[in-house]
């Protein structure tokens, strides 16, 4: 490992140690960090463990799901404008996320999680589709074919979503909430509830590292090193979907991260995945941090919706890549 890649690590992981401690430590009530470990206070100590410690960790987990699934999906498609909504998997999750609120569905013994629960299967399914579909018309499943499979479902579930808010009434207010993106008020049991799949998806998306950089030379190229393309793309169209569906599970819609983590990661990092894919996702869970602190503070006690905040840093990023791109 070069020095620039030491480097590299210790700067992702000196961003992130900080954004934690400004996540914690500011708000409408400044908490010392200290109180961690002090218990003498106990109204500052309950708000940093029962309000600000999850809320700071669930915006890190669902900041490094995106980035590194981004990071995935641009390697794969060969496309830096890609990201985990290039797919359509997103528009999947909520889809099952705002049916949960507009039909009012509960299902028994796990109330309170059937929302995140029926978000995520509704990814899965989205996925399970449009990989079924991109086959059928193609059957080497080429890249463009998965974006353009990807843009059509997005635009019919997108037209889902629109038919539902036409038509609901008293939960309007709670579905326009939920797509903005959030991770206010919700808790250890949705941190614990996104773990297991921040892990399973991004070590399978890990294990392909080699796989990924094979191809951004191409299939062919890819297949003379030995790599077998087709497994490898399902794996980690998988892992990303995995990643991406939980993300906006628990924490609606949040653009942009997984777009522009990776490629500002890439600028400065270069586009080796073995490092790319864990660089990307320290750099994630820092910048959604600091993007969920802006959200609750710039204009306190209102508290702007953290897809906001991303999109006003996403959208000028993504005009200036898709300049670039124009230009070449």
């Amino acid at each position: 490992m070069n020095k620039t890649i030491i480097i590299a690590y210790i700067s992702s992981m000196v961003a992130l140690l900080v954004s934690i401690w400004l996540g914690v430590s500011i708000g409408s009530v400044d908490v010392p960090f200290s109180t961690l470990w002090d218990d003498t206070n106990e109204s500052l100590y309950n708000i940093l463990w029962t309000i600000r410690m999850p809320r700071v960790l669930l915006a890190g987990l669902v900041g490094a799901s995106l980035a590194i699934a981004g990071a995935a999906f641009q390697g794969l498609l060969k496309n830096p404008l890609a990201d985990p909504y290039t797919l359509g998997v997103s528009s999947g999750a909520s889809v099952g996320a705002v049916a949960t609120i507009f039909f009012s569905i509960s299902i028994p013994f796990i109330s309170t999680f059937t929302l995140p629960i029926l978000g995520m299967i509704g990814a899965l399914l989205t996925m399970v589709i449009v990989l079924t579909f991109a086959r059928l018309i193609d059957r080497s499943m080429k890249m463009e074919t998965l974006i353009l499979t990807g843009v059509i479902f997005s635009s019919f579930l997108g037209s889902c979503i629109s038919l539902m808010i036409a038509l609901t009434g008293d939960q309007l207010r709670e579905i326009m909430g939920w797509l903005l993106g959030s991770v206010s008020m919700r808790g250890w049991p949705y941190v614990k509830m996104i773990v297991p799949f921040v892990v399973i998806g991004s070590i399978l998306l890990w294990l392909y590292r080699r796989e990924l950089n094979a191809m951004m030379y191409g299939d062919e190229r890819a297949m003379s090193l030995g790599v077998n393309v087709k497994r490898s793309k399902y794996a980690i169209l998988i892992g990303g979907s995995m990643l991406t569906g939980a993300a906006v599970a628990v924490s609606g819609t949040i653009g942009f991260v997984g777009l522009v983590v990776p490629h500002m990661t890439r600028m400065l990092w270069g586009a080796d995945h073995r490092h790319l894919l864990l660089l990307s996702f320290l750099n994630g869970a820092s910048l959604l941090i600091i993007c969920d602190l802006v959200s609750r503070t710039i204009i306190a006690p209102i508290e702007i919706p953290i897809g906001v905040i991303t999109a006003f840093i996403g959208a000028p990023v993504f005009s200036y890549i898709f300049y670039k791109q124009r230009r070449k």
